[in-house]
């Protein structure tokens, strides 16, 4: 870098015409770093703008294909536990069969067959996270219940009780699936 420094009358640090200012890219402001011209900045940033785009589109596509495979994923993750739920389903499905197949015997038999599988059919949903409602002589809970009647309740009752349910209702891991459908105690319209 050439400078024309006029230390006597302390004018500009460069003026028109001295060899700093020839050549287009050689000039340089006072802060010392050199101008771009434009036509090379416009170059520049057309390739900066070219990689942008295409980092753009290549991260779009990685999205794209990762969106597609974790659903994928998550549709074999709930194939895979319905099959496991099914597998443990199928003792209890044999249980039947045999009970079908056998039928000829007593009814205290046959009642007997089906209280065992009932409870081995119960068992393996509660193990899955089915969880059954049967909520008699509970507080009335319309999140959890649907009152089908109503009764004036007994002396010594709770008004807004469950008197007794007609479908017990589920949750299943916590959420509702089904509310227990009940008769609820209330002096609420009896006289």
């Amino acid at each position: 870098m050439v400078e024309n420094k006029n230390l006597g009358d302390g004018g500009d640090a460069w003026a028109p015409g001295t060899p700093a200012m020839e050549g287009a890219g050689a000039a340089e402001p006072r802060s010392g770093l050199p101008v771009e011209p434009p036509s090379e900045a416009a170059r520049r940033l057309q390739d900066e703008n070219s990689e942008l785009r295409d980092r753009h589109l290549r991260l779009a596509a990685e999205f794209d294909n990762f969106r597609k495979r974790a659903a994928r994923e998550r549709l074999e993750l709930a194939d895979r536990a319905q099959a496991g739920l099914a597998v443990k389903l199928l003792e209890v499905l044999d249980d039947l069969d045999r009970v079908v197949a056998g039928s000829t015997g007593s009814t205290e038999v046959l009642q007997q067959a089906l209280v065992m599988i009932d409870r081995k059919l119960r068992k393996e949903l509660e193990a899955a996270g089915l969880e059954r409602l049967d909520p008699v002589g509970q507080p009335f809970d319309p999140a959890l219940h649907e009152a089908v009647s109503v009764v004036p309740p007994p002396p010594g009752t709770s008004d807004h009780t469950v008197a007794s349910t007609y479908q017990a209702g589920y949750r299943f891991k916590g959420s509702l699936i089904r509310p227990a459908r009940v008769q609820v105690y209330s002096s609420e319209g009896h006289a």
